[in-house]
């Protein structure tokens, strides 16, 4: 019994002393060596579940996006949307599975390309969709001042903007693709960051330097164009058109903020480790590995925030998913006395409050000026409408003679006719 009391203290003071010289390594990839297998199987599950709900909904949004630009001229506020999407589609894809591997085992076996590309993979997207809100920002404050100006962008310009967006956010992380590779430590295959003596300066200053470019100036670049963009919308219109545009306007400004607000909360944690880690000193207090792992669950959990504001908040949405959802048990298309047709210049749908920016829509009547004699013959007008084929019907109706009208006994009038 004190044989094995004793082969039990050996074996933790050994696991003390690795971990300790393993606390100030930096690791890469998603490798985070514990011997908790409890605390493996929690990161695990709330991956798996981030993985599941994140895909289903941004399929849905990719999904709506597509047939909306399928429909008509796709917007610029439509491609950014569809850019996020696919950004968070690819983390949930190729970052999630990886980042749950890495986790669940002790020793680093995915390969030296996966370890070297991991990192650079997953901030390549979330800088790609922090600059994207930023474009968003710029996007929907264009409207609000102007939406013909919104309108009148070309496709040229849509794909130059994204062309651009994804070559900064691939060229702005570069250096952890240099100096991430794998390496034995204590005879374990590990990822690390290995940066060498003469590239210590610069690492250092990328460490600063990287959270600001990414995180804090697209955040502040972005409030500032959705404060502009609502004090836009707070102004009056004095037409029924502006007083429209200013209500779709506010509602896409208020869903693009909770986007912006809600990414920033959940990306916030990953950036005190990142922080951290960059900075540890010898002889200083290290990040717990729980905290590190929670950071990382949270920042792939915006994938499935995203899409789920947008669900929330659109009512273009909701009507899709229930479209979808009836196709999958009836598995035939709806029919086309359930469906209203759209016109061609007003196909697009925005995945706000509102159809689209572009399109108009239907405006509350508390928002249309009416003088007081007439707002009750425009609300009756607005809760029945009459169908052009049941308003010629009563007009046919009213020419015919009042004779026919009057007659007690039309029957017999048609028996005449049909005896002759």
């Amino acid at each position: 019994m004190e044989r094995v009391m004793l082969a039990a203290a050996i074996a933790n003071s050994n696991s003390s002393t690795m971990n300790a010289s393993l606390a100030y390594l930096h690791f890469a990839g998603g490798y985070l060596p514990s011997d908790s297998k409890d605390w493996r199987t929690i990161i695990l599950a709330l991956l798996v579940a981030v993985c599941l709900v994140g895909f289903v909904e941004n399929l849905c949004v990719i999904g709506i996006l597509l047939h909306s630009a399928w429909k008509g001229k796709p917007s610029m506020i439509h491609s950014l949307i569809l850019n996020l999407s696919l950004a968070d589609l690819f983390l949930l894809l190729f970052s999630a599975p990886v980042r749950a591997t890495a986790y669940s085992k002790g020793v680093w076996d995915l390969g030296w390309f996966v370890c070297k590309s991991s990192d650079w993979f997953i901030h390549t997207c979330m800088a790609a969709k922090s600059l994207t809100i930023v474009a968003v920002a710029k996007a929907c404050f264009m409207y609000a001042s102007d939406p013909a100006k919104q309108v009148s962008i070309h496709n040229c310009t849509i794909w130059s903007v994204l062309v651009a967006i994804w070559a900064a956010a691939s060229l702005l992380p570069l250096p952890e693709w240099f100096f991430s590779t794998t390496r034995h430590h204590a005879g374990v295959e590990m990822c690390l960051v290995d940066v060498p003596a003469v590239a210590e300066k610069f690492m250092s200053m990328f460490g600063k330097l990287y959270p600001l470019l990414v995180f804090c100036l697209p955040l502040l670049f972005a409030t500032f164009y959705f404060w502009r963009a609502y004090g836009q919308c707070k102004k009056r219109g004095t037409k029924t058109q502006n007083l429209r545009n200013q209500l779709r306007s506010k509602q896409l400004t208020v869903m693009l903020l909770r986007i912006a607000i809600t990414s920033a909360l959940l990306w916030l944690p990953e950036w005190i480790a990142w922080l951290w880690v960059w900075h540890l000193k010898a002889g200083g207090p290290t990040p717990p590995q729980g905290f590190i792992a929670l950071s990382q669950v949270l920042m792939f959990s915006i994938s499935s925030a995203n899409p789920l504001i947008f669900l929330v908040m659109s009512e273009e949405f909701k009507e899709g998913l229930k479209g979808f959802w009836k196709w999958m048990i009836i598995k035939k298309p709806p029919r086309a006395s359930q469906s209203q047709e759209i016109p061609a210049g007003n196909s697009e749908v925005l995945p706000g409050k509102v159809p689209s920016p572009e399109s108009p829509t239907s405006i509350p009547e508390e928002a249309k000026p009416s003088s007081p004699s007439s707002s009750k013959e425009k609300t009756e007008k607005t809760e029945i409408p009459i169908l052009p084929d049941v308003e010629q019907f009563w007009h046919e109706r009213d020419t015919v003679p009042a004779v026919q009208d009057n007659d007690p006994i039309p029957w017999e009038h048609d028996q005449e006719t049909g005896g002759l």
